[in-house]
């Protein structure tokens, strides 16, 4: 169990900001007290300044020597700035904490994921939660706690000693801040309902540069430079609209709102009422100067409190996509005593459907058996379910309903360990890690020998290209290592070879390789078959032909099965398929050969 989900039960039910901060809401608190208490501490030398020029413009004999508030207001100045410091030094301490954890979190909600959530999700829209928005989390912890603290311990000791002063020119001095807020309010308020849309526009920006960015190759390639372009450009021109449908209420509203409390409009007022009251000899000329040098720095805190609220609006949004991406559904996992291990490899399908989000159906009602040591093909139109089908069989998804069993057990009481061990696939979208070719080729066997991946390297055909490489094994994909497509697809092969699966399940896995690639790929791929369990997912009919058993999908279902010959003594869907030539290539790639 994550430390997330053992978080307690009351902070589930709180926002996304709360339950974020919850495992260092106290450190943040005390973190905000001692920048609070500092902040006071640093102003005390404005009220010895004020004391020491009325001592010095008094032309009654001093009776104080200023020595003592000179002393006082010093040691107050290094305390309150030592202060400040061990706040600062406490919430960044905390915000590493918290950032650390959190990452910590999403890597491991993220390996507990359904894989075929990853299908369904924009890389971007993944780095943003992950990266950016904890990013942006660190102005909410490290500085928005603290500086709170400073701007409300620099305003409420500045209101204390104004009215110790003076109740009546406090009262006058502060007139100008209850505008500030009305307008601030009113700013706060039209922004606020335009915020989802910014963020969504900063989401949809993210997005569109991770696919302009990997879709660069095919760009240049095919020459569609506009149209590749043309997502990009309406993403920045849709933040555009909602950057100023955002900022547009405030421009006005902040302008009147800074005005009010401008210090040169804070000391005109004192000034002003200072000079009324000094007029009806109620108060001395001297008495206004500490209001003259503490009124007009209540500015700054009140300004600084503004930029933090936007701050706090950024961080809540922030917060939202990272407890989201937390508490993202993950795959069930048996509980120790009701793992079971198969007995055999044979595959059953009974009744299994599967609809995504729970409403678009896909798959309805699939019955199938795969025999051990048999060679079963999906065939079907592109969109008919075939893939679906393979990855229910590897457990990217649970079925929505029925049950798929492996050696008799359901998939759902199966250790992922375990059926990993006895299912390996290799996919039509290659995924390699950041590593070297050696750690690839061992992803799911770290204690592999560089004999034992090289021996599966031989099997998959990509061993002499390996060595041919700079540092060999020892080269790092993307960096070192610049593999083809085909080439890639192998090193994938050569992974699956090393588990030395029972099952093995192949998705297309020569569709995007050349054609001396793909009699390699070929050639790999029926050495290393020999004696499994093959589920083969196919568009091109001549490659499946010797299956033991071709199932036809259409539209979620199974329509026929059979052998080739029997299928095409049939004469139904598959026959059909055959004279067409063959090739179950979708409408948008029939312009490229099968």
């Amino acid at each position: 169990m994550s430390t997330h989900d053992a978080a307690p039960a009351e902070s589930r039910q709180a926002g996304p900001i709360s339950r974020i901060l919850h495992p260092i809401r106290g450190r943040l608190i005390v973190a905000a007290v001692l920048a609070g208490t500092g902040s006071m501490l640093t102003l005390v030398p404005l009220a010895g300044i004020a004391r020491i020029a009325q001592i010095a413009m008094d032309p009654a004999p001093a009776q104080d020597a200023p020595w003592p508030i000179i002393l006082a207001s010093v040691a107050c100045l290094f305390l309150g700035m030592a202060l400040i410091s061990l706040g600062e030094l406490a919430a960044h301490l905390a915000d590493n904490r918290i950032t650390h954890q959190l990452r910590l979190q999403a890597m491991q909600r993220l390996g507990q994921v359904p894989l075929g959530w990853f299908t369904s999700r924009a890389s971007g829209e993944v780095k943003q939660a992950m990266q950016d928005d904890i990013n942006t989390l660190h102005s909410l912890t490290a500085h928005f706690y603290t500086t709170t603290g400073r701007a409300v311990g620099a305003i409420a000791i500045s209101v204390i000693y104004l009215f110790a002063m003076d109740w009546r020119l406090a009262i006058v001095s502060l007139l100008p801040f209850p505008g500030f807020f009305l307008f601030f309010g009113r700013a706060m308020k039209a922004s606020g309902t335009n915020m989802e849309q910014f963020v969504a526009g900063m989401g949809r920006i993210n997005n569109a540069v991770v696919e302009f960015v990997n879709g660069i190759p095919v760009v240049k390639a095919f020459g569609a430079t506009g149209r590749a372009h043309g997502s990009y450009r309406a993403a920045v021109d849709a933040f555009a609209d909602a950057f100023a449908a955002f900022t547009r209420p405030l421009v006005g509203s902040m302008a009147n709102a800074n005005a009010l409390i401008a210090p040169v409009a804070v000391l005109g007022v004192v000034v002003i009422a200072g000079t009324a009251f000094v007029a009806v000899g109620t108060m001395a000329p001297l008495e206004i100067l500490p209001f003259a040098l503490v009124a007009p720095g209540m500015s700054a805190p009140m300004l600084l409190l503004h930029y933090l609220t936007h701050d706090l609006n950024n961080a809540a949004g922030a917060a939202q996509r990272v407890q989201a991406l937390l508490d993202t559904p993950v795959l069930a996992q048996p509980a120790p005593e009701q793992q079971q291990l198969p007995n055999g490899t044979e595959i059953r399908m009974e009744g299994v459907a599967y609809a995504y989000d729970g409403q678009h159906k896909v798959l309805s009602d699939i019955n199938l058996t795969l025999a051990p040591g048999t060679v079963t093909a999906i065939v079907g139109a592109s969109g008919s379910g075939k893939s679906t089908l393979a990855r229910l069989l590897l457990r990217f998804f649970d079925p929505t309903q029925g049950r798929i069993t492996l050696g008799g057990v359901d998939l759902r009481h199966v250790a992922t360990s375990e059926l990993y061990r006895r299912i390996g696939f290799v996919l039509q979208e290659v995924r390699l890690i950041h590593a070297s070719v050696r750690e690839n080729i061992a992803l799911g066997r770290p204690s592999a020998s560089l004999h034992e991946v090289a021996e599966a390297a031989r099997l998959a055909n990509i061993h002499e290209r390996i060595l041919a490489l700079p540092r060999g094994y020892d080269s790092v994909i993307g960096e070192d290592a610049q593999l083809s497509g085909g080439e890639l697809q192998r090193v994938s092969i050569a992974r699956a070879v090393l588990l030395d699966p029972a099952v093995l399940v192949l998705d297309e896995a020569t569709a995007a390789a050349d054609a001396e690639n793909e009699v390699a790929i070929q050639d790999a791929l029926s050495r290393f078959a020999r004696g499994r369990t093959l589920l083969i997912i196919a568009h091109r009919l001549d490659t499946i032909m010797h299956a033991d058993n071709i199932v036809v999908v259409d539209n979620g279902a199974i329509v026929e099965q059979g052998s080739h010959a029997s299928l095409l003594a049939g004469k139904g869907r598959y026959a059909q398929l055959w004279a067409l030539g063959g090739c179950l290539a979708s409408p948008e790639e029939a312009e490229f050969p099968c």
